[in-house]
């Protein structure tokens, strides 16, 4: 991303929780992924003292005792275990599911009726608005906010919608391997791809990459990709076809219109950085090596979300701009090179949330350019310094910083609107009856099968719609006759 710095960070993907160990294992994958120490941290002003609610990974005390101190109590410490348990109940009973057919959701709703801590999951979790359990539960502001930004990123949602997306983005959140813990991935995002290539091409697959597809033909008894590389044009026929990109893509290579969602528009303002080196925290009691190695939280509130959802479906910027960073260096510095690690630097990601689609579409330069000054702004309110006297400096005097707005990212990468989950994240089981028994992966064309996000239950870096897509070829091929195996 800086071509004068050894620094091989991420643009579009940084952490992984929703891979399961199952695939890992299945395909021999030789990753690392790394426990963060800190998995928040959220600064706030109280009495006029600088202060920050952080909570650990490693050390529950920590994280009580934070607590206390925003709250004077250990009472929202205490809702805030209760809660998560909903999430880890929910966990327990669906998250090997995702690697098999889809169950119906009356089906799914059984597993949850054997207790009462059972039945409150599945109802805060699924039936009714998640805002309704978070402010069941919870108290303060600060706490309430923290919990709901895992239902908001990514999508353009509040608490108390009734498409419930808010619902479904939170679980894919929390229920990854069961524990829903975010990890980051040793040698960067890189590093997953690289070995999901070896793993490939060890099995015989020829890896293309630079290809312009011009067509495909979905509709004959094989199906063929028409595309150019290396300035030729060539052909192959198969007879199943895969697709790793968005069913919006596939409506337009095949001439069918693509009906999106309201909940589809994505809403996601992507920045990434190098630094020179850290920046430090107005609140003296946190070292920026503790704030910044979880996630950092910014304008996160719940009424300050509420807000800025309100003004951003008016049609305008919010005023506070919410968001979160994380430094993927202090948890793993493979991704530099020596000589940046010993002169202290670090790259660091951040995550604008309540920036839909809509607000880039007409002046998307102009926007981007407001968008990335508010959110700096946003972490600069709890930092001694600006963020920006950080940022390490380019031979040609440019600051090292990139910024992505929903309409550059569907331009760069042909995601919907920008939704980094290719449409609305959906709900673990089906919830059609005619999608009963399928993998979530099919298509209303024969062979076809979807194998990216843009499948039921995809979304992030999972594997999960890959896995699907490869049992539903596989059970193509056992219910074929023999001689058409």
């Amino acid at each position: 991303m800086f071509p004068d710095f050894d620094a091989r960070l991420s643009r579009y993907a940084y952490l992984v929780s929703l891979l399961p160990q199952k695939i890992i294992r299945d395909l021999g994958l030789n990753l690392e992924l790394r426990r963060r120490a800190i998995a928040s941290c959220t600064p706030y002003v109280s009495h006029g003292q600088h202060g920050a609610l952080v909570l650990s990974n490693l050390d529950e005390e920590v994280s009580r005792k934070s607590i206390v101190d925003l709250t004077g109590s250990e009472t929202e410490f205490e809702r805030m275990k209760n809660f998560y348990n909903l999430s880890r109940v929910f966990a327990e009973q669906v998250w090997d599911s995702m690697l098999e057919p889809l169950l119906a959701k009356d089906e799914m709703a059984g597993r949850f009726k054997d207790n009462e801590i059972s039945r409150e999951a599945w109802r805060s979790l699924v039936e009714e608005p998640l805002g309704n359990a978070i402010e069941r539960y919870f108290r303060n502001d600060l706490v309430r906010g923290l919990v709901f930004t895992d239902a908001k990123i990514g999508v353009f949602t509040y608490p108390h919608d009734p498409s419930l997306v808010q619902n479904r983005c939170f679980l894919y959140h929390l229920i990854g391997n069961k524990t829903g813990e975010w990890k980051v991935p040793v040698g960067g995002m890189g590093a997953v791809s690289s070995e999901l290539e070896q793993t490939a091409r060890k099995a015989g697959a020829e890896i293309l990459t630079n290809v312009n597809v011009h067509a495909l033909n979905v509709t004959g008894k094989t199906r063929s990709v028409e595309f150019r590389v290396d300035g030729k044009l060539e052909t192959v026929d198969a007879r199943f076809l895969l697709v790793n990109f968005g069913r919006n893509v596939l409506a337009r290579f095949t001439g069918r219109l693509f009906q999106p969602d309201r909940t589809d528009e994505g809403s996601v303002f992507k920045m990434n950085m190098l630094l020179c080196r850290l920046p430090q925290l107005k609140a003296k009691k946190y070292l920026a090596t503790e704030a910044f190695c979880g996630t950092f939280r910014s304008d996160e509130g719940y009424e300050q979300m509420n807000a800025s959802y309100d003004q951003a479906s008016g049609g305008r910027l919010p005023e506070n701009t919410p968001c979160e960073m994380y430094c993927h260096t202090l948890t793993d510095e493979s991704i530099l090179a020596p000589d940046l690690h010993e002169r202290g630097f670090h790259t660091m990601t951040l995550f604008g949330l309540d920036s839909p689609w809509s607000l880039f579409a007409r002046d998307n330069a102009n926007m981007r350019r407001e968008a990335e000054k508010r959110f700096l702004a946003s972490i600069n309110q709890w930092l001694e310094q600006p963020i920006e006297d950080c940022l390490a400096v380019a031979r040609d005097g440019r600051r090292c910083i990139e910024s992505k707005s929903p309409v550059d990212i569907e331009d760069a990468l042909g995601m919907y609107h920008g939704n980094i989950f290719q449409n609305a994240p959906t709900f673990p089981f089906a919830a059609r009856k005619e999608q009963v028994g399928t993998w979530g992966v099919e298509t209303e064309f024969e062979n076809v099968f979807l194998c990216g996000s843009s499948a039921l239950r995809g979304g992030a870096v999972s594997g999960i719609p890959g896995h699907n897509a490869a049992m539903k070829v596989l059970e193509a091929i056992n219910k074929a006759p023999k001689t058409e195996r």
